[in-house]
């Protein structure tokens, strides 16, 4: 495993990070507990020490079978990142700006962006409870919340921090002026955003400003939530509740398809799958700091972990980037 430095901070994190959206269920079709504390293990095992998490994630779930999983490892060699910002259990009395409907097994639940200097400090508490710890390594902002002025965020985040509950702070889905807004009150270590082989927007103008600004990206969705590994254009048949029946629509499925066929041929000839070429370009574009990759199970986080252990020549880089620039 490789590990970086996040930004200006003095945090070490693994360059293959795991991502927790999925172990929490919601919107991913459910989970399977155990398999999910097995993922986590697994993963530290193999040298993967960054764990990204947020309470939205399974409405808590996520968070809580972390700090179960952690029970049985050296906390000061695991980095917890989590966030703030997104409610979905009432608390904020439909304050802030409303995001969706969530399904919760049927029933509809209100998400809303809020993120009042209350409410920060509220779900920081509720966090460190669930993931059973005292201190969180990278505290993130889910999204921007319209109705909540960035500087009285902020302070809420200058507070945990002089309490030593947040060692840093980051940003996600974050635009340029509102980074710079941001950095008025607290030193930005990060902003998690999208990226991945289909979705390059960040480049433009994101990837120069924070590569400027030593602020660190934290690419989520790398293999566009399993679209990249190319076992939906077989059987694999995505359950009813399954948000990615709607997500993958926004693309042109049938380049992807030929992209992944292609990628596929050079991933057989180097003796890797697929999602491990995918996530290795992605861990050597610009500006990229460390990259998210989820696991269901143990055997899927063992084979992330095993991403670094590889290399990519500049032709195999050459070939991989001429194979993306036909899907435009």
């Amino acid at each position: 495993m490789e590990y970086r430095k996040l930004g200006n901070t003095e945090l070490e994190l693994s360059t293959i990070t795991y991502g927790a959206f999925a172990i929490g269920g919601n919107m991913w079709g459910g989970n399977e507990k155990k398999d999910s504390i097995d993922s986590i293990h697994a993963s530290i095992d193999h040298g993967v020490t960054t764990i990204d998490t947020a309470p939205f994630y399974g409405f808590g779930l996520s968070e809580e079978m972390i700090g179960e999983a952690l029970k049985s490892h050296d906390r000061s060699k695991v980095q917890l990142l989590t966030k703030f910002g997104l409610v979905w259990d009432g608390s904020n009395k439909e304050k802030g700006d409303f995001f969706f409907d969530a399904d919760d097994n049927g029933k509809k639940v209100p998400v809303y962006k809020y993120s009042s200097k209350e409410n920060v400090i509220k779900e920081v508490e509720e966090s460190l409870k669930r993931l059973q710890t005292d201190y969180i390594d990278l505290l993130q902002i889910h999204w921007p919340d319209a109705t909540t002025p960035i500087s009285e965020t902020m302070e809420a985040v200058e507070t945990l921090i002089q309490q030593g509950k947040i060692r840093a702070f980051g940003v996600s889905n974050y635009s340029i002026p509102q980074i710079q807004e941001a950095q008025k009150t607290v030193q930005i270590a990060s902003n998690q955003v999208a990226y991945s082989m289909l979705n390059r927007k960040i480049e433009e103008d994101l990837i120069p400003f924070t590569v400027a600004e030593n602020i660190g990206i934290i690419a989520y969705s790398p293999m566009e939530r399993g679209l990249l590994t190319g076992k939906y254009f077989t059987d694999s048949k995505l359950k009813e509740n399954d948000h990615r029946n709607g997500y993958f629509g926004q693309f042109d499925l049938q380049k992807v398809k030929t992209l992944v066929e292609e990628l596929s041929s050079l991933a057989n000839a180097k003796h890797i799958s697929i999602s491990q070429l995918v996530l290795r370009w992605t861990t050597l574009q610009k500006g990229i700091a460390i990259v998210l990759a989820g696991a269901r199970n143990a055997e899927q986080a063992v084979s992330n972990a095993k991403t670094m252990d590889f290399d990519l020549s500049v032709s195999e880089l050459e070939f991989i980037n001429q194979a993306i620039s036909k899907l435009k």
